[in-house]
Order: C-alpha cells, then sequence, then structure tokens
C-alpha cells in the first residue's frame, strides 16, 4: 500500500445546479462550540418562520439526546422538537409531515446501528428525511449521526476482533462490519472521532475493501459541509479524506494491500470537491 500526501488547499466550487438543493452538515463528534453550532444553524436558514427537527433515536438515552439537541436552537430563539417514533400510528403521521416540512434536521450521537433499525421498522422516516434534503433542508448529525450519512455505513465492530475498540490495530480483509445508512451522500464513507481516535486503519480498510469509495474521516468538533460535490470544513480540528486511485485492492494472508491510496488533510476554512 503506498499512500499518497496531498497539500490540502481551497478548490474551486463547481456548479452544483442538478444536485440536491440542500446541504449535509456531517460533525464529527467531540465538543460543538457555540461557533460551530452557530455556522450550522446559518447554513440552514433556520428562521423564526420555520422549524428544527431532533431525531435522537442513535441514543441510549433519547429523552436526554433530545433535550440537550433541541436545547441548541431553542437557546438561540428558534422553535425545535423532537421525535423518537414511538408513539401511535395517527402521532407519528403527524410527526413524518413535520420531519418533511423542516428546514433543519439533526441527528445527535449514539449508535448508528440503533438509529437505523428504527428506521427499517419505519422506512417513511427516511423517505421524509430525502424529501426535506431534496426541498432544499439541512440535514446535520454528530459522531453517530454522522455515520447514517452514507449509504455504506460503519457500524465500529469487527468480524474478527469481536472485543470493541476505538481504532483497528489490523487491516484485514473481512473484518470491517458495514451496514446501510440513509444514502444521503453517494458514494462517500463517513468516519467519526477521527484524528482523535486514531481511526486511520478503519478507514483505510474501508477504501481498500470498497475502492470505488471515497472514506471521509472527520475529526472531533469539527464538520463538513457538503452541497452537493462541494464540502468545506468548519470547526477546529481536520478532516483526512482517502481516494483509493487505482481502485483495485489485493490480499496475501488475508492482509489487504493497495498500490496508489491519495490521503488528502484539510483544516477549517478549506474547501474540496467530493469527487474530483
Amino acid at each position: 500500500m503506498c499512500l499518497e500526501f496531498s497539500e490540502a488547499h481551497p478548490t474551486p466550487v463547481e456548479n452544483d445546479s442538478t444536485v440536491n438543493i440542500g446541504k449535509l452538515f456531517i460533525i464529527g463528534g467531540g465538543h460543538r462550540s457555540d461557533a460551530l453550532i452557530d455556522s450550522m444553524i446559518a447554513y440552514s436558514n433556520l428562521s423564526e418562520d420555520n422549524f428544527a427537527v431532533v431525531l435522537p433515536m442513535a441514543s441510549s438515552v433519547p429523552d436526554t439526546a433530545a433535550y440537550y439537541g433541541k436545547l441548541q436552537f431553542i437557546d438561540r430563539g428558534f422553535e425545535a422538537t423532537a421525535f423518537n417514533f414511538e408513539d401511535g400510528e395517527e402521532a407519528m403521521s403527524s410527526q413524518i409531515d413535520s420531519l418533511r416540512n423542516a428546514v433543519l434536521i439533526y441527528i445527535p450521537g449514539g449508535v448508528q446501528s440503533r438509529f437505523m433499525k428504527v428506521i427499517e421498522q419505519n422506512p417513511r422516516i427516511a423517505r421524509a428525511i430525502e424529501d426535506a434534503y431534496k426541498n432544499g433542508a439541512l440535514i446535520a448529525g454528530t459522531s453517530a449521526g454522522a455515520a447514517v450519512m452514507s449509504k455504506i455505513m460503519i457500524t465500529g465492530d469487527q468480524k474478527k476482533y469481536p472485543e470493541y475498540t476505538s481504532t483497528f490495530y489490523h487491516l484485514e480483509k473481512d473484518n470491517l462490519i458495514t451496514d446501510e445508512g440513509l444514502g444521503l451522500i453517494k458514494d462517500v464513507i463517513i468516519d467519526q472521532h477521527f484524528v482523535k481516535r486514531a481511526r486511520n486503519n478503519r478507514l483505510l480498510t474501508a477504501v481498500m475493501e470498497y475502492p470505488d469509495k471515497v472514506g471521509i474521516g472527520i475529526d472531533e468538533s469539527t464538520a463538513v459541509v457538503v452541497s452537493g460535490n462541494n464540502a468545506t470544513v468548519v470547526g477546529e480540528s481536520q478532516v483526512l479524506v482517502y481516494r483509493n486511485r487505482s481502485q483495485q485492492t489485493h490480499v496475501k494472508n488475508g492482509k489487504l494491500a493497495s498500490s496508489n491510496i491519495q490521503v488528502s488533510i484539510y483544516v477549517p476554512g478549506d474547501r474540496f470537491l467530493v469527487f474530483d
């Protein structure tokens, strides 16, 4: 495996007139500063005339996640509500309508597989999120809420090493466990807490197992704002982007190898094209 490091310079923005008009605000977990929250709100055009929705289903304590998720908007004078989708059919239909009409949908952290299990049981939720996105809403998520953005979703678990560790100690075939996420960002695999938890091996494994996908690792207190093919880094730390330029992987004794993986490292203020 050869890593080719490229300089992180702001990239000119291309015309995205043919893609979804919504945006993604993908946070790598950790502390969210006032500036990061204000940036999220600014990108969403949240105002006194509309509202935000919090979806706390990834959390093991959804009521707490809902409370603090709403508070970051309410403290700034905006309307926000939260849905855990545990109510009856009539209430759920009303919640789905509200979700579809939100200008900002925020997904707190927890366990991404827990969130997607609720989605799988209620596919109307995913359709409402996608409808809101296509109608111009900003879809935001942190930690597990970031992982669910992509179609191929890293679960955090390993097949060969069932005891959980925050990083991978190996680059091995058939070890990475993935599931299906929301698929709001196509042909990309998202990882979070990236620099803080040294998750290089995990995302490298992903782009070797799925060599046609772009891997984006987002550090804590940092976000990538995605509008079509354009990405902007905001927050405090770094974003690493892995591209398997050869789009090929070979294996020996279970170990993964690839001849040309490019790594780009971006800091706040940098812009790049997701697919260049």
